[in-house]
């Protein structure tokens, strides 16, 4: 039934609500339908740029493309309305298509690979789409990241490994780092309370007594606040793990063919990665584990603990807060206080310095800007406090 026959039933109030449903289904069915057409015609302008293996996916990607252009006329279709032609390709498009073969395809894959990014959630959540352009979407970023960093002949792919490997050397999980970044945020905003405190003329009881409840404070809040992102990231991945699942249940074959795109972006022949790709789909919890590695970005074994990260972040802050706080537990006064800025001093510049280190940046230069930018929040705070204390507010 045509969806404007439902006029002829029902009241008017009726009638103008569901037309109305439609006149916004017809408009959202165009403008995916537009898109889609956009994102083939680029594929195919970034494979008239490109030769051998690297033209051929492109080509897929345009075929992926093309496959849900055709959806989207097919629900255009489904609700009585034409399908518009093909218009002319957008000037967006047409540009990237004259880079691509004028200069070179990785001229302009970061811009292609960004807008993949940001689309990769496209219909995850769309009840119009089916389940496999969700999948689509999410895989074509991924595999234009691979096509970029294996270059036209692998040139890049080693380019690729190097920017990590330190960093994986380093600190796979990247626990260190989260534990550095945890006690400089403990040390600037807690050095920066007590020394507002000691800037007003307060005593020393008053000034230990405000440290620890800055100490604790920042601590279980920043515990709080870890867990409850670790958590809400852990179920996201889990439900993204779980839709794999179900779309290795639906549709086995578009899945092997995703990864076999994915292996031939990574500089594998054709026949080579469809052949990997079938020998892992054999076995339903090995395809699994590797489509969430390879496609998801997501290692299923290692998603993070919400409570693991909460008492980390939880002993970070308070390692870093309780540095300005000793001074003030064993003494008062101006003793206290020139402690309390040396040994805050000392700290900033170490956390520095190792944050300096994790970033591939010289420790000294790393450690002296850190100790620059802390202790000149601590100074500021300080006269303010000051200000405050002879005012007597």
């Amino acid at each position: 039934m045509h969806p404007m026959s439902v006029e002829t039933h029902g009241t008017h109030s009726h009638r103008d609500g569901g037309a109305g449903k439609d006149r916004h289904a017809v408009a959202r069915f165009r403008d995916a339908l537009d898109a889609e057409r956009r994102s083939a015609a680029l594929y195919r302008g970034l494979a008239a740029g490109a030769t051998g293996e690297r033209q051929q996916i492109f080509l897929e990607l345009a075929s992926v493309e093309e496959r849900h252009a055709a959806h989207w006329a097919d629900k255009l279709v489904g609700l009585g309305e034409p399908v518009p032609e093909p218009g002319r390709t957008g000037l967006g498009t047409r540009l990237l298509s004259w880079v691509a073969r004028r200069f070179s395809v990785d001229a302009v894959l970061p811009f292609v690979e960004r807008a993949e990014q940001a689309d990769a959630g496209l219909y995850a959540d769309d009840p119009d789409a089916t389940p496999g352009m969700a999948v689509d979407e999410r895989s074509h970023a991924r595999v234009l990241t691979r096509v970029r960093e294996q270059g036209p002949a692998g040139a890049h792919a080693g380019r690729g490994i190097a920017r990590g490997e330190r960093w994986h050397r380093s600190d796979r999980s990247g626990a260190l780092r989260a534990g550095v970044f945890g006690v400089n945020d403990g040390l600037v905003s807690n050095t920066s309370l007590v020394m507002g405190f000691a800037g007003s003329g307060a005593g020393g009881r008053t000034i230990l007594f405000a440290g620890l409840a800055g100490l604790f404070a920042g601590a279980f809040s920043m515990a709080v606040g870890e867990y409850i992102s670790m958590r809400g990231q852990r179920e996201a991945y889990e439900r993204e793990i779980a839709l794999e699942a179900e779309e290795l249940r639906d549709d086995p074959e578009a899945e092997a063919e995703e990864l076999a795109l994915i292996y031939r972006a990574k500089g594998l022949d054709r026949a080579e990665a469809e052949r990997i790709a079938t020998t892992i789909m054999k076995n339903h919890d090995t395809a699994l584990d590797t489509m969430a590695r390879e496609e998801l970005g997501l290692d299923p074994a290692e998603l993070g603990s919400p409570w693991s990260a909460a008492v980390s972040s939880l002993i970070a802050f308070a390692l870093g807060a309780v540095v300005v706080v000793i001074p003030y537990l064993f003494g008062t006064g101006t003793a206290a206080l020139v402690t309390a800025v040396l040994l805050a001093a000392t700290a900033l510049f170490t956390v520095g310095s190792a944050l300096g280190t994790l970033n591939g940046r010289a420790p000294l230069r790393s450690g002296a800007r850190q100790l620059l930018i802390g202790g000149g929040a601590a100074i500021v705070v300080y006269l303010i406090g000051h200000a405050v204390g002879i005012r007597g507010i």
